[in-house]
This record gives structure tokens, sequence and C-alpha cells, in this order.
């Protein structure tokens, strides 16, 4: 069975982890600040800093622009729970929007019906790769003075407009390096910031709010004169997940390529299929096929067909509008239609083209 999603390690890197194993300097350090400068020059994006998380990156976000317990986010339930859970944790109120049953990507028009005074950041998750309606959201932005959050979980190396998700316009980016993502650090994250004040903001936040270059004194004790004054996390990206990450990115351009390739090849296999066809793309945006998306007349019969077939397809993920825990149990039309027709095929840098044929 071709898998859905698979972990990607880069070649003979033992004897280079080892090293830094017993170096002594396992924090974050040299290779934490070269792998963010790689992630720099390949988003084109200014103002970027990793974590040792998603969940942590998400934390340091929703802390960096002010959230506090009882404000309003407005999120879709098409997305995976790692996306919204944080939420939970900082006892946001989650608003769910519909989204476009042939994208699954967010409604513009229907966040937009969703936003009241209440309403302190939209969170904008590109579904699969997918990437939404980036103009649209971002005018919602301006019109209505509120931050969007990009969620790139599943979308490092998707494109609008020929530009990096991450290089947008939008005021936040967030992306996950978990096992199953590009680029893999086993565990971890990133955030972009288009604006520095908050970037400088979240550098502190990442690091319990210790500003380092105070923290300590010339005789290397702690500084009684640093003062702490935001709420922080333990959130550096350690020096074995950084170099796992700077491997990967040597390659990321090529691996990001072969999933391309691939998606072009499901095209082709399945214009000519009855009941099934590719999953829509908004305007000017280019997916990372992280997975390639399809929409079925008769979703539990094609995953069952093409599992025959050997392929793993699968729904991905359940719509979060169904868990308690998040406390919105509300009905959306658009996001019923998407979960009873979407089916995602294995489209990554494991897949051989060659072997794609129904």
């Amino acid at each position: 069975m071709i898998p859905i999603y698979k972990p990607y390690m880069p070649k003979n890197i033992l004897p280079e982890l080892n090293e830094i194993l017993y170096s002594g300097q396992l924090s974050y350090g040299k290779h934490g600040k070269q792998f963010e400068t790689q992630l720099i020059d390949f988003i084109g994006c200014e103002y970027l800093l990793t974590v040792n998380t998603y969940n942590t990156a998400m934390l340091v976000i929703l802390t960096t622009l002010g959230l506090k317990s009882g404000d309003e986010i407005i999120a879709s339930p098409v997305s995976c729970l790692a996306s919204n859970q944080p939420f939970v944790t900082k006892g946001l109120k989650v608003i769910w929007a519909d989204i476009n049953s042939n994208t699954g990507t967010l409604c513009p028009i229907d966040v937009e019906s969703k936003i009241t005074k209440n309403t302190k950041a939209i969170f904008h998750n590109h579904f699969c790769g997918y990437v939404g309606e980036i103009d649209e959201m971002n005018i919602l932005s301006k019109k209505y003075d509120i931050p969007i959050i990009d969620d790139g979980i599943e979308a490092f190396g998707s494109e609008y407009k020929g530009n990096k998700l991450g290089n947008v316009g939008t005021d936040v980016t967030v992306f996950s390096f978990q096992t199953v993502r590009l680029p893999n650090t086993i565990e971890g994250g990133a955030i972009v910031f288009k604006d520095k004040a908050l970037y400088d903001k979240a550098l502190l936040i990442r690091d319990y709010g210790i500003d380092r270059s105070k923290f300590r004194t010339a005789d290397g004790e702690i500084n009684p004169n640093c003062d702490i004054q935001l709420e922080g996390y333990g959130g550096l990206m350690s020096e074995v997940n950084s170099f796992i990450g700077t491997k990967q990115m040597l390659e990321i351009g090529s691996l990001l390529n072969i999933q391309a390739k691939n998606a072009l090849k499901w095209q082709i296999e399945l214009q000519n299929s009855i009941g099934i066809k590719p999953l829509q793309l908004n305007n000017n945006t280019n997916p990372n096929y992280w997975v390639y998306g399809t929409l079925s007349e008769n979703r539990k019969e094609k995953i069952a067909y093409f599992k025959s077939k050997g392929y793993n397809a699968t729904g991905v993920h359940i719509n979060n509008n169904i868990y308690s825990i998040l406390n919105n149990k509300i009905e959306l039309k658009g996001v019923n239609e998407f979960m009873n027709h979407f089916v995602a095929l294995p489209c990554g840098w494991w897949v051989d083209k060659s072997h794609i044929a129904i």
C-alpha cells in the first residue's frame, strides 16, 4: 500500500548529528539560526522565528497578538485538530465559518458575516496545502482592522501569485515541521510576522519572556535588574531538530518538485474518470501537493476502490465542529458537502509517478 504520508529524512547525517549530541551545545544555537536563515531565504520573508512544536507556535502567536480568554476567533472547522485545539487552551471562543465546498478553504463572504466587535483574529487554514482566498481575506483584515493568521500547517512551499505562503501580505503565518510535513524536524514549527514589533515581542515570548541580552551579568549570574514583563513559553527549537531542518532545506526544492509532477500525473489519470474530479484550485494558487485532493460522488466507495489499487486514500481530517471541547456544534452547509466528497490520494516525494495509474 502506498502511504498517504511518509516522514522524510536526509541520508548520511549521523556523523554530524553525533557530533552535536556530544558537543555540550544542545539548545538553540548556530544550527537554529542557520535553519531560520534558510527558511527566510526560501519563503522570501523578513521576520521569522522557529519553535519546538506547532502547538507552541500557536500559543506564541495568540499571546503576541494579545488574545485573551473570551475573545472571539473565526476559524475553519475543516482543518487539523492541532490547528484549533490551542484556542481552547487560551480560552478563546471559536466562531466557525463555512467553507467553499469546491476548494475546502474558508469562504470570505461567510467569514465577514461572522465578524463582530468581539472578533480579535481570523484564522485562515490552507487545507492540505491548497491555498485559500488570500486577497479577499486580507481585504477583510484591513476593512475591520482584524489580524489574519495564515495556517500553513500543511502548506509549506504552497504559493499565491508566485510568492510562497508567508510572503503574501498576511499579518502572521504559522508552519508545522512535524514528522509528516516538509521540512520535517521530527517536531517543530515556524512563525512569520509582517510587523517587526510583533516579531520582536514574539522572540521574548518564545523564551519565557526573557531578554537574553540583559538576563545575565558580566560574571554569568542572573541579573536582578532584568525584568520579565511578558507571559512566555519554553519554545526554542533544539540544535538537533534545527540541524535536521537545515539538511532538509537543502533538498526541499527537489522534494516539492516531485510532488508537483505526481500531481500532474494524477490530473492526467483522472481526466476521463467518472464520479471523481480534482479539487478545484483558488485563483493564482499553487499547492505544495502534500496530498492530491479530489472530490468524489461516492466518497466511501472511492476510498475503498483506491485502497484496492494499492493507494492509501483517506479523508485526512474530520470537521472539528463535531467536538464538544470547541463548544460550537454549528451546522455548515459547505463543510458538510465537502466532507461528504473529499478524498485525498498519495502524492508525496515517495510516490513514483510511473506507478500512478487507475
